[in-house]
């Protein structure tokens, strides 16, 4: 049975979490409280404590931003300890609160906020059977596995598949609700988005789009290629590991250009997490490949001599 069940536990899994918790401690560390939790028209204060909101954590004090700013930090703080790998078991749960308490109760959530929270939850269950310290280590070997370890490895690999199939989802809806829109089945759907005061590029950036987006060609590449993009990462699961690398670089850095021009760190990074595990093979860890200068090439095993032709006997 070891055999069929890919252990989650190694650093690919690790490096997700800490993306995630990343993007989210980035977005409570870069914003104050009266943007995060100014009110709404027509919907009242935030946060919101209504119903299932007020299980947020930010509703312990939610009519004081001095307390609330408390709160705020006491929340990178956790998530600065989840994210450096630390006992991935016991932070998993505190994990998945955090973003849950950031999603509901901030006014400004946005669909890294949404894809954080989602993440965060399925990783739960990879972190139930994470017995190690840190989750940049390496498994321990499958053969010391007892019963209730494989059933604890079926069910992490279970919610890494649960992963794969929500950034799908994610993706297949991205590139599908584009389709029926003119400004994208004509390719001019990003000169609108490149020329949008709010959502445009950062000023720095200002000088190099101007320059695509005043070419018809590349203003057609900069709204086609995303669709490209996005439709390969849908079915990113069942290419061959040759053509499926490319889509998951592509995949990485078409948010990385999200980011740079829209300033969505925090989405670009759980998205990144997402795509990880989408493209490379369950159970596989990253390994950092490190050539020594000093290292010599390995030997040429030299090839064996042709044999000589039997001599023929009179």
């Amino acid at each position: 049975m070891n055999q069929y069940i890919p252990r989650p536990w190694t650093n690919l899994y690790g490096l997700a979490r800490t993306l995630v918790a990343l993007g989210t401690a980035a977005t409570l560390a870069t914003s104050s409280v009266e943007t995060l939790f100014r009110p709404v028209a027509t919907i009242g204060d935030y946060p919101l404590c209504r119903s299932t909101t007020a299980a947020s954590l930010f509703c312990l004090s939610p009519d004081s931003y001095t307390h609330l700013t408390w709160l705020k930090w006491i929340c990178v703080a956790a998530l600065a300890v989840i994210a450096s790998g630390w006992r991935p078991r016991f932070t998993a749960l505190p994990h998945a609160y955090i973003n849950y308490s950031v999603f509901s109760g901030i006014s400004i959530a946005d669909g890294g906020d949404q894809i954080a929270l989602i993440l965060s939850v399925l990783l739960l269950l990879p972190a139930l059977g994470d017995t190690r310290r840190w989750h940049w280590q390496a498994p321990r070997s499958p053969e010391a596995d007892t019963r209730t370890t494989r059933a604890l490895a079926l069910i992490g690999i279970s919610g890494l598949v649960m992963v794969r199939l929500q950034m799908v989802v994610v993706y297949l809806q991205a590139a599908v609700a584009k389709l029926p829109h003119a400004e994208w089945q004509d390719g001019t759907a990003m000169w609108y988005w490149g020329s949008h005061l709010d959502f445009g590029p950062a000023p720095w950036l200002d000088t190099f789009t101007a320059l695509i987006l005043a070419s018809p060609l590349g203003v057609a590449l900069m709204t086609w290629i995303p669709v490209a993009i996005e439709g390969s990462l849908v079915v990113a699961a069942l290419l061959p590991w040759k053509i499926r690398r490319w889509a998951m670089y592509a995949g990485i850095t078409f948010h990385l250009c999200i980011a740079l021009m829209m300033g969505l760190w925090s989405f670009a990074l759980a998205m990144t997490a997402g795509i990880l595990i989408l493209c490379l093979p369950l159970g596989s860890a990253i390994h950092a490949r490190t050539i020594s200068k000093d290292a010599s090439p390995p030997k040429r095993i030299p090839e064996p001599e042709p044999l000589a032709p039997p001599v023929p006997q009179h």
